[in-house]
């Protein structure tokens, strides 16, 4: 009887987990902010990656494996991508990054859900331009907007406590 009682209860349990969905994210729905910069909606931001670089060792007499071991950790460039606008802060950055005026920024990449309040973020450090993308034309489509990309090298994303704090907490009801 009571490993009965036992089982109906984890059944209780688990028929409550399953009904507080947990469902994913959606990705249309974000900010860039970058320190001190007006820099109006993006469109787009990829690049937010992070990879441990691995060096390989073989061990002599074991050749069923291969000892693998962290050295760095590598992060590839932000794109950021937005429609064309009067805005010319991302120019102007790039611009003096250009004339060896290196601005390095900090900024955040904060995901919204539907009513545009911050879910979770990542900080990305020590950014700066070191490529810019202007729009392509082409005068028979009237309905495309015109776009730039800026691209950022930066020393590393991280996501803070409280970012992840605030991701829980939207779980639990």
């Amino acid at each position: 009887m009571p490993i009965n009682l036992g089982m109906n209860a984890a059944l209780a349990a688990g028929s409550q987990q399953l009904s507080n969905r947990n469902d994913p994210y959606v990705s249309y729905n974000f900010l860039v902010e970058i320190e001190g910069l007006l820099t109006g909606g993006f469109m787009e931001v990829t690049g937010l990656d992070s990879e441990i670089r691995l060096e390989e060792y073989q061990e002599g007499g074991m050749n069923n494996y291969v000892h693998k071991f962290p050295t760095t950790t590598v992060y590839p460039n932000l794109v950021l991508t937005r429609g064309l606008t009067a805005i010319d802060t991302l120019w102007n950055w790039y611009w003096s990054a250009t004339q060896g005026v290196i601005v390095q920024l900090n900024g955040t990449i904060m995901l919204l859900d539907r009513k545009r309040l911050p879910i979770t973020w990542w900080n990305f450090k020590d950014a700066y331009p070191v490529k810019w993308v202007g729009p392509q034309f082409n005068a028979s489509s009237d309905s495309q907007v015109a776009v730039e990309r800026i691209e950022l090298v930066h020393r590393g994303i991280s996501k803070p406590l409280a970012a992840q704090a605030a991701a829980l907490a939207r779980t639990v009801v």
